[in-house]
């Protein structure tokens, strides 16, 4: 049986350098984009977990990496993630894991689930304020006629 690959997704802390990029490249091909600042890895690994701890291993010490997450969702639709903790962060957060009485992974899954969805709601306000303001100087119609211009205008087309 031949292992999978698994595509990851590495976000640095800061670009690299095209030194940097070179001797990472040497460990294991890597795919940067347009200002090294985040990287794709094929990784072979019989699952995406430990695909992830897989390359955490083998470059983690060389790169400034800030988080790894699988590129494409399980079929669970969820995407993984691997963020290496300073100790006393890891720490603080078990801490806190142990003071609401839950496993650590479980007690971060949770946190980061409920800062998504208050982004996700700060991100709705904040455009539904947004259309609201608009409202108040045209009419709905207008605005429909604008959003749908704006979303189907090829950019470098030409205009009537």
């Amino acid at each position: 049986m031949t292992m999978p690959h698994h595509a990851l997704d590495i976000t640095l802390t800061r670009p690299l350098t095209p030194a940097e990029l070179h001797q990472a490249t040497r460990t294991m091909p890597l795919a940067a984009n347009h200002d090294i600042t985040h990287l794709l890895a094929l990784v072979r690994a019989k699952t995406p977990g430990k695909a992830l701890t897989r390359l955490r291993r083998q470059i983690g010490g060389r790169l400034p990496i800030d988080v790894i997450t699988t590129h494409y969702p399980d079929a669970d639709g969820k995407i993984l993630l691997n963020v290496a903790f300073r100790p006393a962060t890891h720490t603080a957060l078990k801490a806190a894991a142990d003071k609401a009485g839950q496993p650590l992974p479980l007690f971060s899954q949770l946190a980061l689930h409920r800062a998504l969805a208050r982004h996700a709601s700060e991100e709705a306000d904040c455009l539904d304020q947004a259309v609201r303001h608009l409202l108040a100087h045209t009419t709905a119609p207008h605005l429909l006629a604008a959003i749908g211009r704006a979303l189907t205008h090829t950019p470098g087309a030409a205009r009537c």
